[in-house]
């Protein structure tokens, strides 16, 4: 398993909590991004939101990209995930962008191609925000823009969306063919562009059955295809570790008290733009990206557990969400990573006696 934790870039992750000690400021981001290669985490995902989707619209939040690039510069081994929505950026660009930053990290840039749901967000800063499955149509032309740019010498394209003509790139990114695209949907059309193009699946926080079946679908799908096996799987989870079941149980409900406010802003958009496959209420909404569902709550001992049970169902990617960010991470990483570790020499140790 690897452990990815969503950088905070928003204040926090609790809809319903006010205060979470985690400010939206570059020297906080680069303090937890720096723990976290000490700490032994192998992924930082970056969302790319203009709006603070949690605290409220009107409330302090970091740009994605530049981010990322200042991050690359002070990382030495961390994987550096970022969203990019194709409503808000020129492919060319964005390849190019996109190019410099894997050549800072030296080949640790990846993307998360996200096709956007917020039509609010689309209206303040002019993005391109249409129906759901043509957002998709334009997705695959943005992708196969960026592989064109990204491998060849001079890339031409006549497409809906983009045209291109003796379009140039260099350098090309240090990773080859292309950077690791990630992408994550639930609607036929969202899972037949990530199919088609990506590399990696990712999914927003769901049960121990939820995503087992999504696993296998999307297996399946990817062989029928005829494309080679996704390189990844992974899973939004938000954690709450304690030592007892009591203090587990007082934590979610101190943070899943749904209290009216500008963090709820975003979900009529969500729940109605988006085709999912689950209902996601509000004490789902409350931690950002269904983070409750996997229920990685609890002990150390406990969440060992369930994630051992995630990963035999095909999962090989935690992307992790805690409150506040630099105790929780920390916490976690000296009383749960250790236990998995454990645990899963333990059962290799005895399928290999049996």
């Amino acid at each position: 398993m690897k452990y990815g934790f969503w950088l905070p870039i928003f204040g926090g992750w609790l809809r319903n909590v006010e205060e979470e000690y985690m400010p939206p400021t570059f020297d906080y981001a680069k303090k937890v991004v720096q723990s976290a290669e000490q700490w032994g985490y192998d992924t930082t995902l970056i969302a790319e939101l203009y709006l603070n989707d949690i605290k409220g619209p009107e409330r302090d939040s970091l740009e994605a990209w530049s981010t990322a690039a200042a991050l690359a510069a002070v990382t030495d081994k961390i994987e550096i995930m970022t969203a990019v929505r194709p409503g808000f950026h020129n492919p060319a660009i964005a390849a190019k962008m996109a190019a410099n930053i894997d050549q800072i990290s030296n080949g640790r840039f990846t993307l998360n191609v996200v096709s956007a749901w917020w039509a609010e967000e689309a209206k303040q800063y002019g993005g391109i925000f249409t129906e759901h499955d043509e957002r998709y149509d334009r997705t695959e032309e943005f992708l196969q823009v960026l592989k064109g740019l990204w491998t060849e010498e001079t890339f031409n394209y006549n497409g809906k969306f983009y045209d291109l003509e003796g379009t140039k790139l260099e350098p090309k990114p240090v990773q080859r063919p292309n950077p690791i695209l990630y992408a994550g949907g639930e609607s036929p059309r969202g899972k037949e562009t990530i199919v088609e193009h990506c590399d990696a699946y990712v999914m927003h926080g769901g049960t121990l059955e939820e995503i087992e079946i999504k696993i296998n679908d999307m297996k399946q799908r990817r062989a029928s295809a005829k494309k080679e096996p996704f390189r990844s799987f992974g899973m939004a989870a938000y954690i709450i570790c304690r030592d007892t079941e009591e203090e587990v149980q007082k934590e979610l409900t101190r943070i899943t008290d749904v209290k009216e406010g500008s963090g709820y802003a975003g979900y009529n958009d969500f729940v109605s733009k988006s085709q999912l496959e689950q209902q996601v209420k509000l004490m789902d909404y409350s931690v950002s990206n269904r983070g409750l569902r996997p229920n990685l709550i609890g002990t150390p001992e406990q969440i060992a557990d369930r994630i051992v049970a995630f990963e035999k169902a095909g999962l090989d990617l935690l992307l992790l969400q805690f409150s506040p960010q630099l105790e929780e991470m920390e916490r976690f990483s000296k009383k749960v990573m250790p236990l998995v570790e454990k645990k899963r020499e333990l059962a290799n140790r005895s399928i290999a006696q049996n």
